[in-house]
């Protein structure tokens, strides 16, 4: 929990001393100044809203226990043997087989699934899915792994208005169009690296704690092959237009065509099945 702590805070620092660094760029210490405190707004925004703001990206729907029953009892039951809080539930209406976490603490956290998961896997399958999540929620990922995905898709746009910026000659000190052109790709490119740094080992184990809280290494093992054969032949639209979103996934949805594969954040799909399947023999 700590060290998830400091990666969020030190996400935090580099994304203000990110903004600090365009702003000076494109406009000098008054625009260093002024990046300094959009960059500060940002944090804090991003820290109260960014969960909301994904599940909204993804036309996520509420359920309960009334509207989706078995779902509802199977988290209810993973989280009490998780010792969680029961988190809020949601639904995406897409055929791609995916899940993911978000929220800023066990307290304020959201489980999101597809349709499509709930109509390939078994409930054995969809058990160690569910535990997996509620791993990450566990370990305090989902505040990292939601305010990564949330800023750098606003860097990436903010960035973008520095061109119109950079581009300005009304004075002598107006930043070339080529230098603001490099700032427009670096920008984002360096939120993307960001993310690199913190996604990929959480992954390993939020799958270890999903079989511990499932019970159940083994289905969770046949959970993540099923996915993974599935997914990239039902690309999300979503996803591919918000690539930075990809890394909150329990499998990378991206189409891996182009620069999206810069995004793939997810350790190997086989690594993480001969790790589970290692469990199941020890």
């Amino acid at each position: 929990m700590l060290g998830n702590w400091l990666k969020t805070s030190l996400l935090m620092a580099a994304i203000i001393a990110l903004f600090g660094t365009v702003g000076l760029l494109l406009g000098g210490a008054a625009g260093m100044a002024v990046a300094l405190v959009l960059g500060g707004a940002m944090n804090l925004w991003a820290y109260w809203f960014s969960d909301k703001i994904v599940l909204r990206m993804y036309h996520a729907r509420e359920v309960d226990e009334t509207s989706a029953p078995q779902l509802y009892g199977t988290v209810r039951d993973l989280a009490q043997s998780a010792q969680l809080p029961m988190p809020k539930l949601y639904l995406i209406d897409e055929a791609q087989p995916n899940a993911f976490a978000t929220g800023r603490n066990p307290e304020h956290a959201a489980l999101a699934v597809t349709t499509g998961i709930l109509q390939l896997l078994t409930p054995r399958e969809l058990r160690g899915v569910l535990g997996h999540e509620l791993s990450h929620v566990k370990h305090h990922d989902i505040l990292i792994s939601t305010i990564s995905a949330t800023i750098a898709g606003a860097i990436s746009s903010i960035a973008q208005l520095g061109l119109l910026f950079g581009g300005s000659s009304r004075n002598e000190r107006g930043v070339h169009p080529l230098v603001a052109l490099l700032i427009m790709i670096v920008a984002p490119l360096a939120a993307m690296l960001i993310q690199l740094a913190i996604s990929r080992a959480r992954e390993f184990e939020a799958d270890r704690g999903g079989a511990e809280v499932s019970g159940d290494a083994q289905a969770l093992a046949s959970a993540l092959q099923k996915i993974e054969s599935y997914a990239h032949g039902q690309p999300i639209a979503t996803a591919e237009m918000h690539p930075e979103t990809a890394q909150m996934m329990i499998i990378n949805p991206l189409s891996g065509s182009g620069v999206q594969r810069l995004f793939s954040t997810h350790p190997s799909t086989q690594e993480r099945i001969a790790r589970l399947l290692a469990m199941v023999r020890a």
